[in-house]
């Protein structure tokens, strides 16, 4: 039985993919923010990257950190899943090429109706507050539509969204952190915080869904 102040954990093992692109780790950082909300509500979950299409001598002049031990997805692999959140490093108010890529890769799936019912939702990095925090999630969007799965948005569920106290990212799309026109910011305490709990209320309808 659940005891006083304890939160009702998710009965059911979701399963819940994290999905990634990040180029100098701001999306890591929140990916691992979200994992936390994602575990806490009771949801197995997994990071994965998708694969890099720079070569390695364009990313060393953009003086790109080693990518992270996360393993590289494949689209076979989002059948395992009930749902997946894709951390997107905006590019232009979009979604990056390179997780682009990896959903074009994605038309075998859609051909068999395999993410259907599935839900799907995102988090995100910009450079600025006018770079993508909304037409990012917006883009995401026309993907988890053509599949003919349930976009489940962050809403307003944490008052920390509202606030403007400090500058920070995070939208009714989904969570989401800004790393400055130099990448030097990295995601405040605040922007963490949402990111947590945008992975529990994920889980939460994730589940639901997956009943």
């Amino acid at each position: 039985p659940t005891q006083p102040g304890e939160t009702k954990r998710i009965e059911t093992m979701t399963k819940i993919a994290i999905i990634v692109y990040s180029l100098y780790g701001h999306i890591n950082t929140m990916a691992e923010a979200v994992k936390k909300g994602v575990e806490a509500s009771g949801a197995e979950c997994t990071i994965f990257q998708v694969p890099e299409t720079l070569p390695e001598e364009v990313l060393a002049k953009m003086g790109a950190p080693p990518k992270a031990d996360y393993p590289v997805i494949t689209a076979a692999q989002m059948e395992e899943f009930d749902g997946f959140l894709f951390g997107l490093s905006g590019r232009f108010g979009i979604i990056p090429a390179q997780t682009k890529s990896f959903m074009d890769s994605t038309g075998g799936l859609w051909q068999g109706g395999k993410l259907v019912g599935k839900a799907g939702g995102c988090f995100f990095s910009t450079g600025c507050q006018g770079g993508g925090q909304e037409t990012i999630g917006l883009s995401a969007v026309t993907f988890f539509t053509h599949h003919g799965m349930v976009f489940v948005p962050l809403g307003y569920v944490d008052p920390k969204v509202f606030t403007y106290e400090e500058v920070h990212g995070g939208s009714p799309y989904g969570s989401g952190t800004i790393a400055g026109p130099d990448g030097s910011r990295m995601p405040s305490q605040l922007e963490k915080d949402v990111a947590e709990s945008h992975g529990k209320h994920f889980a939460t309808i994730t589940a639901k869904l997956a009943k």
